[in-house]
């Protein structure tokens, strides 16, 4: 599971193109042997934890059939000075647990009770809407290309008495569908719990139980569950969660959407994993996919940007130095993981943190340990080169813009959240693009060179970026790392938070004035006995315009203090929350709309009477202000009457 509606900062690799090379194609200097892996990473991660405030962190390397190392770093629990054993620590898992889920969906397919390409509704006891006259498949799960839209409610629960089951869970709301099924990757935690449903559905197990007795069980992986809360035999072993390894442990996090993202497993469990994978299903005699099966997964891709990795079918294609990868990250609020196969060479990296790190080292570190796995055990030659530069240039003015994730909220009030992450593309020197949103190990902007048409590098690093150009437009674009399951497209000028944030800022600036203007004039008043000349109508108008204009100010604070908890705390996002989020939504209609027409009101008063200039402008200003607050609060779906999101 990724608890990320944007992810600015998982960066990682690029496109399959053609065949790719074989380990023995391009000789390393360095030799892939259990001494070489662990020194390399004995003098890699121990450093790299420190500076980025990581309590603990576990990292597996399998390869010809074996593991080759397995090894913990750092502590499990930082106050008891536990260490992370790689046999006993438990981590969770977050979206790397996805492949359990899609693992079981493809031993039904296997069996002829699950059909890709069927409409889902056929496995379900509630009803998916059709959508630009298509409905949901199975495919479409497994390739986050259903549509569907972000949700965020019960993503992320602390208190276990509020967990609902799987059904309740996706049947409670059914997203909207915001893109065309099969066209847009569009990452989904919905829809991946809804192929766990389907799984439970159909095999008339409970998915919990299926996986433990079909992928578990078989493989060997004792340590490994997805039922939440841990079972008590686990529990002990439990890793804590962190923000920052020197802050206080966090309470376990519990996730809604189960098969999204509800795993957890030792170090050594997911190498057994991994192993099975990379022989074609099978691990010390017991099998749980047939090799056709595992081909098909893993090869069969879906590429939606030209020149950019796709998704396959429930793995991320990567293309890391020329090899072939399928790879897939997890993240939840503490813990983050990445599992890379490199299929043709069979070996296999996974490694997983139980901090976020300062600055979301933890996602930095994880890109950087498997680019420079690979720049040491399996190196490649950099052979792009620039791009004329004219028409680089040209073609970074087309991209310039803003753009959204396709990933996003639309229909609910966290549409203010999509607003907030818009991204903009902008022209640099010599023609590089720049895109502020897509950092660096370093934290800092991307630069990116134009290698081929439209397709950019980025420089001095690994990533590519790509765009989609119809009719001379630009339609969408995406990084090689995160291309399989989503792409920025861009916004509409009437939506857009480069006009509208700026909007924003200067009516909002303007309503404040006029309120903390209120008590400022009202002291100097009373200290230089000055008497307010203002009776009637003008005088209520003018309380009338103070007021509305502190009930403005609050909305917004409340507003501000929902959308920075998106960051911080998922798990308020639950059913308690609702009366407050109806309540909220009410009152901003109410009082932006209220507000709006107070404003209107003093104006047409101010422009009336033989009032001074100064005053007729303000009160067209205020008039302006309160308009353009109401319009953004359409457009960000901050007005309605439920609290689904």
């Amino acid at each position: 599971m990724s608890v990320f509606p944007v992810l600015p900062g998982l960066l990682a690799a690029a496109v399959i193109a053609g065949a790719p090379a074989r380990a023995a194609d391009r000789p390393s200097p360095h030799p892939l042997t259990a001494a070489n892996v662990e020194a390399w990473l004995d003098g890699f991660l121990p450093y790299a934890l420190e500076q980025a405030d990581i309590a603990g962190a576990v990292v597996v390397v399998v390869a010809d059939g074996k593991v080759l190392v397995q090894k913990g770093y750092g502590y499990a629990d930082a106050k008891q000075r536990v260490p992370v054993a790689p046999h006993r620590t438990v981590f969770r898992l977050g979206s790397v647990a996805k492949l359990f889920t899609w693992t079981a969906a493809m031993q039904l397919v296997e069996s002829g009770r699950l059909d890709l390409d069927r409409d889902v509704n056929e496995y379900l006891d509630f009803t998916i809407p059709s959508r630009y006259g298509q409905p949901v498949t199975l495919r479409n799960l497994m390739t986050h290309t259903p549509g569907f839209e972000e949700v965020i409610k019960n993503l992320i629960i602390d208190d276990p008495e509020r967990l609902p089951a799987l059904g309740e869970y996706l049947a409670t709301w059914i997203p909207e569908r915001i893109h065309a099924p099969g066209e847009i990757p569009a990452y989904s935690n919905y829809g991946a719990a809804l192929a766990g449903y389907i799984v439970q559905r159909v095999s008339g197990q409970p998915f919990d139980e299926y996986v433990e007795r079909h992928l578990f069980l078989p493989l060997g992986m004792r340590n490994t569950t997805t039922r939440q809360p841990l079972p008590d035999r686990l529990a002990p072993y439990m890793s804590k969660g962190y923000v920052m390894g020197s802050a206080p442990a966090r309470p376990f996090e519990l996730v809604g959407p189960s098969p999204a993202g509800g795993g957890a497993a030792t170090g050594a469990d997911m190498a057994r994993f991994m192993l099975a994978y990379l022989q074609e299903g099978e691990l010390d005699s017991a099998r749980i996919l047939e090799p056709e099966t595992v081909r098909m997964m893993v090869g069969t891709r879906l590429q939606i940007v030209p020149s950019l990795d796709g998704m396959l079918l429930g793995f991320f294609e990567q293309n890391l130095n020329g090899r072939r990868v399928a790879a897939h990250y997890g993240d939840t609020q503490f813990f983050h993981a990445r599992l890379d196969l490199l299929v043709d060479d069979g070996v296999g990296v996974f490694q997983a943190f139980n901090s976020t790190g300062s600055e979301a080292g933890s996602i930095a570190i994880r890109r950087a340990l498997m680019h420079q796995f690979m720049d040491r055990y399996f190196p490649a030659d950099a052979d792009e080169r620039a791009a004329d530069p004219q028409t680089a240039a040209e073609h970074a003015r087309l991209m310039a813009g803003t753009y959204e994730s396709s990933r996003r909220s639309q229909s609910s009030f966290f549409h203010l959240a999509t607003l907030l992450s818009q991204g903009r593309v902008t022209v640099g020197r010599n023609g590089d693009l720049v895109i502020p949103v897509l950092t660096g190990l370093d934290g800092q902007p991307m630069q990116w060179r134009e290698v081929a048409p439209f397709v950019w590098h980025e420089v001095g690093g690994k990533e590519r970026l790509a765009a989609r150009v119809e009719d001379g437009e630009v339609v969408m674009f995406g990084v090689s790392s995160t291309s399989p399951f989503l792409v920025f497209q861009p916004v509409a000028w009437w939506k857009s938070s480069t006009l509208l944030m700026p909007l924003v800022s200067f009516a909002a600036g303007a309503i404040l004035l006029t309120v903390v203007a209120w008590p400022a004039a009202a002291v100097l008043r009373r200290r230089y006995a000055a008497v307010l000349p203002l009776t009637g109508a003008r005088l209520r108008t003018r309380r009338l315009v103070r007021i509305a204009g502190v009930a403005t100010i609050a909305i917004l604070v409340a507003w501000g203090s929902v959308v920075s908890r998106l960051s911080s705390d998922l798990s308020i996002f639950a059913p308690t929350l609702d009366p407050w989020i109806l309540l909220l939504r009410v009152s901003t209609l109410t009082v932006f709309a209220g507000a709006t027409l107070i404003a209107l009101w003093n104006a047409r008063l101010a422009w009336a009477e033989q009032r001074r200039w100064g005053s007729k402008l303000w009160s067209v200003l205020l008039a302006f202000a309160s308009g353009t607050l109401l319009r953004v609060a359409f457009v960000s779906n901050l007005v309605g009457f439920d609290v689904n999101y």
